[in-house]
């Protein structure tokens, strides 16, 4: 297999405009004035997206609703017998769950890693299992639609090593996404397990942003190559399916599809650095939309605008949404955290957040980022 590098090819014209790109929005966008809890439920809503579309990519077809009420029963309740297709995406939620648990900067990347990532993925899966969660191929696979033959299953593990030797080495920050891109295509070329592939090489893929620390950096939270490929499915494989020669040529236009496709999703998400963009433009019209659709009464919905506005608020806050005794507040609380559209902050304090991702907010959220154009093409069906 030919190594993976930075040759001269690194430095043309588009690719190289991308990375400085990347790199100046990156500076600009600093720390942000969204309140932290709005955005860490941001995070989570965006990840939740993210699985959706990358079981989409494979043609699961479940509803934004049904895999939000899917995923919240498995967290709030642990239920899992589900249909094929809502524990998929239940799945690919706890696969994530393992990463974020697992890999932060500076974090090594293993074998153990990518195989248990793949278990937690496919195990006990109908149509998008395997016959081996958790193992490298014993045999020959073919990828459909693919002119492109991968490794024989005695070149597996070798390759792996040398991918992950890749990811694991340090390089100058601004080649840090185009690395994490030639990575992701290299996987899939390698096409290590008998199924399941694609979603484990997006999966890895952000697994590689957080040993890089993406996710915890200023301005890139909320950034998952998967809201790229999800943009356009037929491009994507046409870019995967391009850059199999390992060519240059067919290189720079994979990575700079990956680059062009990122600096676009980061310029949207820019706008969600700033705390009035995402209370005004955001969450209050999908509130105010929960509310003329009759989920919320009106108490309800305003005492909902306050926890938005506020990022963090304590019951006392809430008393001009529900006017009356201490009592009758906390009673009405109950009821929304119960709901789990809110929940609370800390064990014992009386400080709750809006809870966006899984809850009944999630597809108001969703019909919201659409209006704005942040919704990915994947995501735009029946919601």
């Amino acid at each position: 297999m030919k190594p993976i590098e930075f040759p001269d090819f690194l430095f043309s014209s588009p690719l190289a405009k991308a990375i400085i790109e990347l790199e100046r929005l990156r500076s600009d966008m600093g720390d942000g004035t969204t309140h932290p809890a709005v955005f860490s439920q941001l995070r989570d809503l965006f990840q939740l997206m993210s699985n959706i579309m990358s079981a989409r990519i494979e043609g699961n077809r479940t509803s934004i609703v049904d895999a939000v009420a899917g995923v919240e029963r498995a967290d709030r309740h642990g239920d899992l017998q589900q249909n094929d297709g809502v524990r998929e995406i239940v799945q690919l939620q706890e696969a994530t769950a393992f990463v974020d648990a697992t890999v932060s900067p500076g974090t090594t990347l293993t074998h153990g890693l990518v195989r248990e990532i793949h278990r937690i993925s496919v195990a006990g899966l109908e149509r998008e299992g395997d016959r081996t969660p958790g193992a490298y191929r014993l045999s020959d696979v073919t990828i459909s639609g693919s002119t492109h033959r991968p490794p024989a299953p005695g070149d597996v593990h070798s390759d792996m090593t040398s991918l992950l030797d890749f990811i694991n080495a340090d390089v100058e920050q601004n080649f840090e996404l185009l690395k994490i891109a030639l990575a992701h295509h290299r996987f899939v070329w390698i096409h290590p397990f008998g199924n399941g592939n694609g979603r484990v090489g997006r999966l890895l893929t952000y697994a590689a942003m957080r040993r890089h620390g993406f996710s915890d950096a200023a301005g890139y939270r909320g950034l998952n190559p998967t809201a790229v490929f999800g943009q356009n499915r037929s491009l994507y494989y046409e870019r995967l399916e391009d850059a199999d020669s390992l060519e240059p040529a067919a290189l720079v236009r994979w990575s700079t599809y990956v680059l062009e496709g990122l600096l676009a999703d980061m310029r949207k998400l820019s706008k969600l650095g700033t705390q009035g963009f995402v209370t005004e433009e955001l969450l209050l019209p999908a509130l105010r939309r929960g509310l003329q659709s009759a989920r919320f009464t009106a108490n309800e919905a305003m005492a909902l605008f306050i926890v938005a506005e506020k990022g963090e608020a304590r019951a006392a806050d809430l008393e001009s949404a529900f006017p009356g005794s201490a009592a009758t507040r906390s009673q009405n609380i109950r009821k929304l955290l119960d709901r789990g559209v809110i929940e609370p902050i800390g064990d014992g304090r009386r400080i709750y957040r809006l809870r966006l991702a899984p809850s009944e907010l999630t597809p108001l959220l969703t019909w919201r980022l659409d209006q704005m154009g942040f919704l990915p093409q994947i995501l735009r069906d029946t919601q």
